[in-house]
C-alpha cells in the first residue's frame, strides 16, 4: 500500500526497485518511470494510460487486464512477462523485448513497434492491426490467431510456429 501511495504522490519515479510486488487497480497513468526494476511483480486491472518508461525491467512480471494505450515505453525488458487481456493501442513501444512472453487476448493496435522482439514468445488471439512492425523480430514464436491487418509484415522478420 505505502508503493501504491508513493506512486501516486510522484510523477517521476526514479531506480524504484518493486521486484514480486503485486498491484491491484493501481494508477500508473501518466508516470514516467526511468531505471525500474518491477521484475515478478503482478498488475491486475492497472491503468497506464499516459505512461512513459525507459530501461525499466518486468521480467517474469504478470500483467492481468492493463491498459498501456497511448503510451510510450522503450528500452524495456518483459522476458518471460504474460499479458492477458491487455491493451497497448496507440502506444509507441520502441526497443522493447518481450523474449518468451506469453500474450494473451492483447491489442497492440496502431502501436509503433519499431525494432522490438518476441523471440520464442507464445501470442494467441491477439491484434496487431494498423501497427509499424519495421524490424520487429518473432523469431521462434509460436502463433494462434493473430491478427496483422493493415500492418508492415514485410519489414518485419517471421519465423513463426503454427501451433
Amino acid at each position: 500500500m505505502r508503493l501504491s501511495a508513493f506512486i501516486n504522490e510522484n510523477l517521476v519515479i526514479k531506480d524504484l526497485i518493486a521486484a514480486g510486488i503485486k498491484f491491484e487497480k493501481t494508477d500508473f497513468s501518466n508516470r514516467h518511470l526511468y531505471g525500474c526494476n518491477f521484475k515478478e511483480a503482478s498488475f491486475h486491472k492497472c491503468s497506464f494510460t499516459g505512461f512513459k518508461s525507459r530501461m525499466s525491467f518486468f521480467d517474469f512480471a504478470e500483467f492481468v487486464n492493463c491498459d498501456f494505450s497511448k503510451s510510450d515505453i522503450q528500452f524495456l525488458s518483459f522476458a518471460g512477462a504474460s499479458f492477458n487481456k491487455c491493451t497497448f493501442e496507440g502506444t509507441e513501444i520502441v526497443h522493447v523485448n518481450f523474449e518468451g512472453t506469453s500474450i494473451k487476448g492483447t491489442s497492440f493496435n496502431n502501436s509503433n513497434l519499431y525494432n522490438s522482439r518476441f523471440v520464442s514468445a507464445d501470442i494467441v488471439k491477439t491484434s496487431f492491426i494498423n501497427c509499424n512492425l519495421k524490424r520487429v523480430f518473432f523469431a521462434s514464436a509460436k502463433q494462434k490467431d493473430v491478427i496483422f491487418k493493415s500492418s508492415n509484415t514485410a519489414e518485419a522478420m517471421f519465423e513463426m510456429e503454427e501451433r
